[in-house]
């Protein structure tokens, strides 16, 4: 495996400390499992240090039987199981919502997303052998290892407890087969297909069962969703909606914005992501959304939390173009046509038409 240096010299690095970095999309579209090193990473704080032989995990709150684990107790009491999913951070796109007004936060393109193979052990066998009850409406909360930048809290978040026992919820230590990168949550994190990345933690440190959501800053006032009249100083998180499930979305990764192409034909190609619905209908403008041609798409049907692959050829003439992609998923549901239909102030959950201008000549 590449060193962390190695890996951040192939990506596109929007902070150094917390550490935040995510691929070109020509690379990201290169493979439909995205390699560890063309990850995107998002950090809160320091990437911690961790020993896995020291490594414990504890699960506590409201269960029978509080635990003690270590990733050998994992590994050699629970089933292994390997789930495909996407990861995507909620901030994704934030920069088509930048070209809007300003916002909060790293201006990630369209590269804060990765599709892997997740191998751990299911959340619920654990929960269960804590002896939890599972008919009774509660939250998983989540403590990890890394502290919040700028404060000594350690980073949190939690999910409903319906999520937490749902079968693809794993507490997971390999990624594509092979142990997780210090920056991707070694040894131990938590993976929440569907869910937005900051639901699922890395360096993972202890699960508490509790009656409320997490009390963590992460939790409670960040990643909310707020209107467009909401601005930093008027926010009241008790107001915004938390960022659980992504909505539907698609990116152009080739060609590049501002690409010089020559007259002819050119394959257009991307990536669209429906949460636990299906991608069932890709449409590409080379005229900024005034016509649309429906593009070929490439889809595992036995993993329904990866991504849906697209790809069309079209007839590119001398000329700037703007290359426009919309997804359509099997609710017959469709993505907004333009940033400012959802712009807010942290610039979260940016999933408009993704647009491309190329120059033709």
């Amino acid at each position: 495996m590449l060193g962390l240096f190695q890996r951040k010299d192939r990506l596109i690095v929007h902070g150094e400390a917390p550490y935040n970095a995510e691929p070109p999309l020509d690379r990201l579209r290169a493979a439909f499992l995205t390699d560890q090193a063309d990850f995107y990473v998002r950090s809160h704080g320091d990437i911690p240090d961790l020993d896995a032989d020291g490594y414990r995990l504890t699960v506590d709150g409201m269960i029978a039987t509080p635990l003690e684990l270590s990733v050998a107790d994992l590994k050699a009491r629970f089933a292994h199981v390997t789930v495909t999913a996407v990861m995507q951070c909620a901030g994704n796109r934030r920069a088509d919502m930048l070209a809007v007004a300003p916002v909060a936060g790293d201006p990630w393109a369209a590269g804060a997303i990765g599709n892997a193979e997740w191998t751990g052990v299911r959340l619920a066998d654990v929960l269960h052998a804590a002896g939890i009850d599972a008919g009774s409406p509660r939250h998983v909360a989540f403590e990890s290892h890394d502290r919040i930048a700028g404060s000594d809290i350690r980073f949190g978040a939690s999910i409903p407890l319906a999520k937490a026992l749902a079968p693809e919820t794993l507490l997971a230590f390999a990624m594509n087969g092979e142990p997780l990168a210090p920056e991707h949550g070694y040894p131990l994190r938590v993976v929440v297909p569907g869910f937005a990345g900051i639901r699922s933690p890395k360096w993972l440190a202890r699960i508490t069962v509790q009656d409320h959501p997490s009390d963590n800053p992460m939790q409670a006032d960040d990643y909310k969703l707020f209107p467009p009249d909401v601005t930093a100083e008027t926010a009241d998180p008790a107001h915004g909606i938390t960022i659980e499930a992504m909505p539907l979305n698609s990116a152009i990764c080739e060609p590049a914005r501002g690409a010089a192409l020559k007259p002819g034909r050119h394959a257009i190609r991307g990536y669209a992501i429906a949460s636990d619905r299906a991608v069932a209908r890709v449409d590409v403008s080379t005229d900024g959304g005034r016509s649309w041609a429906q593009a070929r798409i490439d889809r595992d049907a036995d993993a329904p939390y990866a991504w849906t692959f697209w790809e069309i050829d079209r007839e590119l003439t001398a000329g700037e173009h703007e290359l426009a992609v919309r997804a359509w998923d099997s609710a017959g549901q469709t993505q907004p046509a333009a940033p400012d239909d959802t712009w807010n102030y942290k610039g979260y959950l940016s999933a408009a038409w993704h647009r491309v201008r190329v120059t033709v000549a």
